[in-house]
């Protein structure tokens, strides 16, 4: 097994050194790497040392609502391991509006999650953890910048660390300010990017400047690099065509991005991106490539009320029949 050694001169690591060579083993309150280590983080992190997918714990880098992010090296390699806290330490619930519609392989892991019974507790815990990897490789793949996922074990994603023009961790949004171009430029980057998320079928569902970075990206053919937006936090997204409340979660998140960048740049307040976005989506008319306008005006259509009135007697007299069935058998 793998052990990371001791580098923070703790007295526990002290005291032990006249013995044994001083390592470190994760222990709950006993963190030698100056992590934050907890009863709930401390044996997955020593399980993927023991699993020899990490070598090192660095330091913790955030506490979220639902998970804890780690700074861990493998050999050379600088990554994330984000370990997502069990149900009841979250203070983000698996809503029935994120979680609709998502499609479990197995049967048997089915019928227990709608039953409600431990096990299907413990298989809906594990589908909402594996959500964000899914996402991230059909995003990625799909030319969206997010991190790059390489492992999930054990309820811990190992993924890419997104890092500025420094070498350090990105910031978030929220700890930037903006000069109205730049505000205008990553406000536009980002309605492309969840154009291109719609397109692969994917709304983030609570996308804000809480959870995109801004990160250090390598220019396109030869140049220079340059500041952009990298998404994160995906275990609520959501499939586009299968849950009917992903309009409004898209309209949400385009709403939080024009508030947001419309404090530096207020123009951007009166855009209309969200319902214009969904409206060609709707349409069929939706692709990367896309322009948009940020301008949106709602189509009325006249109501058939004749017709809806047809369908209503037809649904009464189908009803109708079918009780007159179900008495006669």
């Amino acid at each position: 097994m793998t052990a990371m050694r001791c580098t923070s001169g703790c007295a526990i690591c002290a005291a032990r050194a006249k013995e044994t060579p001083c390592v470190h083993r994760l222990r709950a309150g006993h963190c030698a790497t100056r992590a934050k280590c907890t009863d709930e983080s401390s044996p997955r992190l020593q399980s993927l040392i023991e699993e020899g997918l990490i070598d090192t714990v660095v330091r913790q880098l955030m506490s979220g609502k639902e998970a804890m992010v780690f700074v861990v090296r493998n050999g050379d390699h600088t990554l994330c391991a984000k370990i997502y806290k069990e149900a009841n330490n979250r203070s983000f619930r698996q809503a029935v509006d994120y979680t609709e519609n998502r499609k479990v392989k197995n049967s048997r892991s089915a019928r227990a999650m709608a039953k409600g019974s431990k096990f299907g507790r413990q298989e809906q815990e594990a589908a909402w953890q594996s959500a964000e990897v899914d996402a991230l490789y059909r995003l990625a793949a799909a030319g969206v910048r997010v991190p790059q996922p390489y492992n999930f074990h054990d309820g811990v994603l190992l993924m890419e660390l997104v890092t500025d023009a420094h070498g350090d961790a990105a910031p978030r949004l929220n700890d930037v300010s903006f000069t109205p171009e730049d505000a205008r430029t990553h406000h536009a980057t980002l309605v492309a990017e969840v154009v291109r998320m719609l397109c692969a079928g994917v709304v983030h569902g609570d996308l804000s400047e809480f959870n995109i970075l801004l990160a250090r990206l390598p220019g396109a053919d030869g140049a220079d690099s340059h500041d952009g937006p990298v998404i994160i936090d995906l275990p609520q997204a959501v499939d586009a065509a299968g849950n009917n409340h992903a309009q409004r979660m898209l309209l949400r998140d385009v709403a939080n991005l024009r508030d947001f960048f419309g404090q530096f740049a207020p123009e951007l307040r009166s855009t209309q991106f969200g319902p214009e976005i969904w409206s060609l989506y709707q349409s069929g008319l939706l692709s990367n490539e896309t322009p948009l306008t940020g301008h949106y005006a709602p189509q009325h259509v006249d109501v058939d009320m004749q017709a809806v009135l047809r369908e209503i007697d037809d649904a009464r007299d189908e009803d109708a029949a079918r009780r007159l069935r179900m008495a006669a058998g």
